[in-house]
Formats: C-alpha cells, sequence, structure tokens
C-alpha cells in the first residue's frame, strides 16, 4: 500500500463558508438645530443635516468684520485639524456675495463649507445679532454655548468637544 494524500472517511472536512452579515449602522439622527438649508457662496444646495452625528460649529461672520477676519485663520487650521471629527460651517451675512468671496478667498479659508444668509433666515433661526458669533453644538445637537470667544477659548471648547 502507499502511503499518499488520498482522503478517507475519517479525513476531516473544512466547515462551508457561509456569508456573514454585519449591522448595518443606522444614519445619524438629525438634531433640530441642524434641520435647515441653504445655498453655498457658489448656489449650491446644501443641507446642514449632512452634518449630524459629530460635534459642530456654526460661525455666523460678515465679509467687512475685522474681528472674522482675525478669526479665519483659527476656523481654518481647527477644519484642517479636525477633519472628520469636527464639522464647520460659515454663515456669511450683512454683506454682497461678491464681498463673501472675496472674504474666503483672501483669507484662505475656502476648506469650510460656507453659506450666503444675506436674507439672514439663519441668522433670525438661531438668534444671532451680531458677527462675529458661534454656535457649537455637540454630536447630538444639543447647543452647548452661543457667543464671541477668543482664539484661545475657540481652541479650549473645540479640545472639550472632540476630547
Amino acid at each position: 500500500m502507499s502511503s499518499g494524500c488520498a482522503a478517507t472517511a475519517e479525513t476531516p472536512r473544512s466547515a462551508p463558508i457561509t456569508a456573514v452579515s454585519l449591522p448595518e449602522t443606522a444614519p445619524p439622527q438629525v438634531p433640530a438645530a441642524l434641520r435647515f438649508t441653504g445655498k453655498t457662496l457658489d448656489g449650491a444646495s446644501f443641507d446642514a443635516s449632512t452634518m449630524a452625528g459629530k460635534p459642530t460649529i456654526l460661525w455666523f461672520w460678515a465679509p467687512w468684520c475685522a474681528t472674522c477676519a482675525a478669526e479665519a485663520q483659527s476656523i481654518s487650521d481647527l477644519a484642517n485639524e479636525y477633519r472628520g471629527r469636527l464639522g464647520i460651517l460659515g454663515i456669511a451675512g450683512l454683506g454682497d456675495n461678491k464681498a463673501m468671496h472675496e472674504f474666503v478667498s483672501d483669507l484662505n479659508v475656502g476648506s469650510v463649507p460656507h453659506l450666503d444668509d444675506q436674507a439672514g433666515a439663519i441668522w433670525k433661526r438661531f438668534k444671532i445679532t451680531q458677527q462675529s458669533t458661534y454656535v457649537f453644538l455637540d454630536g447630538a445637537g444639543k447647543v452647548l454655548k452661543t457667543g464671541y470667544l477668543d482664539d484661545l477659548q475657540l481652541t479650549e471648547q473645540v479640545k472639550s468637544m472632540v476630547a
């Protein structure tokens, strides 16, 4: 008899491979605070519900505002540092679209989406009466804080939200 590798009745066989289905992750619940739409500076539709499920900063600014201009670098830096973990949305008002475009271009904040809210609908929704104002939302859409913060306070607030 030869001692080959032929299978016999006693040789164990591999179990058949079966597909395993992974549980589907439900899309994040859209909080009331993010149930609004607007137009970007280029006129495209924007739905804020796309920001649901992660901490978010709404930055209300005006193109002629020196304080807003001073904040632009911090906003850009935070957007780059926390990309994918923090949503940032600029909401421009109190100026025309050309000036809004120039602000974004001149101050290099194009990595953040910006809405043209010349009519003030979103500003009114959040009871914003002056620029520069931040609205901070946690991942569930709860408003954590509204108001002006300097750069250090802004950075500390973001760290506490994304920790």
